[in-house]
């Protein structure tokens, strides 16, 4: 695996988590403070999931156009 990849693989995971803990962390949250800052955050939290799974999607793409240009036999 080539240090890009595994990069990209890291950024996707990462930011895909951050994503879902804005996205669900107002339900676990016990301060009402806090559970307004997340609910606040709810855009950017739907803005890292996407981003995060376009990073995973690229990173799977690059996988696959790998294992079909080795030649097989």
């Amino acid at each position: 695996m080539q240090k890009s990849d595994q990069d990209l693989l890291f950024k996707g995971l990462v930011i895909t988590l951050i994503g879902v803990i804005i996205l669900i962390g107002p339900y676990f949250a016990r301060s009402p403070a806090v559970q307004e800052l997340l609910t606040g955050g709810r855009v950017m939290g739907w803005f890292a999931l996407v981003l995060g799974l376009a990073l995973l999607g690229r990173y799977g793409l690059r996988r696959r156009a790998r294992g079909q240009s080795k030649p097989r036999g």
